[in-house]
């Protein structure tokens, strides 16, 4: 188990790559985060899953593994029972430009669940009923299960397997004790969850709840419900790849569904920016979302983010950008940025591993940008200092205003500090660097004054 503090994004520390997070307020009043873990280089997830906890949005718990996909006893037992999961033989649209991308690794997965398959837990779901706690979890074979424990941070035991085949289950239960339970990819389903939360009769399953032709759906179910109407989140392609949460509404928690917006939208997190999945949750009054941000140059080692949000009074969500402070207060004069906390970027320059400092900027090209929101100061703005490597000039800019220009001359691999006077009013402002010239050139952390 490890405690920490922090009300910034990436709110976990470094070293832990929690993607996919569905986030619930349980009976204790912590708020609980499920999620997969990216703890590999060159694949999605990982075989184990750690719940991660709060009692106030700024003290957090990472606890012990909660489920390890070792022990799930179907996984590549040629007895276990086998359900269809994407049928790639009638794509849809989206599904066929991956066809067209991506041919080689879609035509290893055209071969079925015949083959053996690594113990990977792809995203979770977890809710609570008359104190016992279903963790709902999806495999790499597109196998999909259920196992229960005592506590919301598990460890859950005793796996089951759903009678279902395909990706990243949702579970919901209504105000009138009836749960349910959702999945898919391209299009979803949804079912009647038993009053065991173990099991539901197939014949019940209601197809294409959600789709990708007529509500932008790209995969990650999630259900939540406000007032008297459902919302269901989920990962939408709307603006041609899966990089925003986008949300649907209806009357039934079964639908039907109509298309409202987008909440927010992680493209240009990462040069490599790809998909999104995560939730929405109300915590002591306040709206959040939670969701996550490539980095790496990769699609993968995924971290997970907040950000506040407004549910307005006719229901509808507005959009929001992703920041740098998260649910935090902007970044003050004197405050240390650090190079990881950029929310946004332009070019080749992404996040990558740093032996000082964690993680730092690198891959910097010029004409590059990082993106950090926001800064304020009740006083004007005089300075800025960055501390970097390698050598070249960056342009300083507030609120799209050049305000400042470093000139930088070292070494690479070698961190030096560099000084500049801005000239910029007292306010809040998005913070942009501009890298006109560089020559291996890291950025490990900034400080305005």
């Amino acid at each position: 188990m490890r405690e920490f503090q922090n009300t910034r994004n990436p709110i976990l520390p470094l070293e832990y790559h929690v993607p996919d997070g569905e986030a619930h307020v349980m009976p204790d009043g912590r708020l609980y985060l499920y999620g997969s873990f990216d703890d590999q280089e060159n694949d999605w997830c990982s075989e184990k899953y750690h719940v991660v906890s709060t009692a106030d949005m700024e003290n957090w718990t990472i606890h012990e593994m909660a489920l390890n996909g070792k022990d799930i006893p179907w996984l590549n037992n040629p007895d276990a029972p086998k359900y269809p999961g994407l049928d790639w033989s009638r794509p849809t649209p989206f599904m066929r430009k991956m066809l067209e991308d991506d041919g080689e690794l879609r035509a290893e997965t055209e071969k079925g669940g015949q083959e053996w398959k690594p113990p990977l837990l792809y995203a979770p779901d977890c809710i609570e009923r008359d104190g016992k706690y279903y963790l709902y979890f999806c495999m790499a074979d597109e196998s999909e299960g259920v196992a229960v424990s005592d506590r919301p941070e598990g460890p859950f035991t005793a796996p089951l397997q759903l009678p279902c085949g395909e990706i990243d289950p949702a579970a919901f239960l209504d105000e009138d004790g009836q749960a349910y339970y959702y999945w898919g990819q391209f299009a979803s389903y949804g079912v009647k969850l038993n009053p065991d939360m173990v099991s539901f009769d197939p014949k019940g399953i209601v197809d294409h709840l959600i789709t990708e032709e007529e509500h932008f759906f790209h995969e990650g179910s999630s259900m939540r419900k406000i007032g008297e109407t459902y919302y269901y989140i989920y990962a939408d392609m709307e603006r041609g790849k899966p990089t925003s949460l986008g949300y649907a509404t209806g009357k039934s928690p079964l639908g039907p569904f109509t298309y409202r917006g987008i909440i927010i939208d992680n493209d240009g997190c990462d040069p490599a920016s790809w998909n999104n999945h995560g939730s929405i949750e109300c915590v002591d009054g306040q709206w959040y979302v939670f969701y996550h941000r490539c980095s790496r140059g990769t699609r993968i080692h995924r971290r997970l983010c907040i950000e506040k949000i407004e549910v307005n009074p006719d229901g509808t969500i507005n959009e929001v950008k992703m920041t740098s402070q998260g649910i935090g207060e902007p970044f003050g004069p004197g405050e240390t940025i650090y190079g990881y906390q950029a929310c946004g970027m332009k070019g080749t320059v992404f996040i990558g591993p740093d032996k000082r400092y964690g993680e730092k900027l690198m891959n910097i090209s010029p004409g590059d940008e990082a993106v950090f929101r926001y800064v304020k100061s009740a006083e004007d703005w005089s300075g800025i200092e960055l501390t970097c490597a390698g050598s070249g000039k960056v342009q300083v800019f507030m609120k799209e205003r050049a305000c400042g220009t470093l000139e930088i001359f070292g070494e690479a691999g070698r961190a030096d500090k560099v000084f500049s006077a801005i000239q910029a009013s007292a306010g809040e402002y998005e913070l942009v660097l501009k890298f006109e010239e560089a020559e291996k050139l890291t950025r490990n952390q900034s400080k305005l004054v």
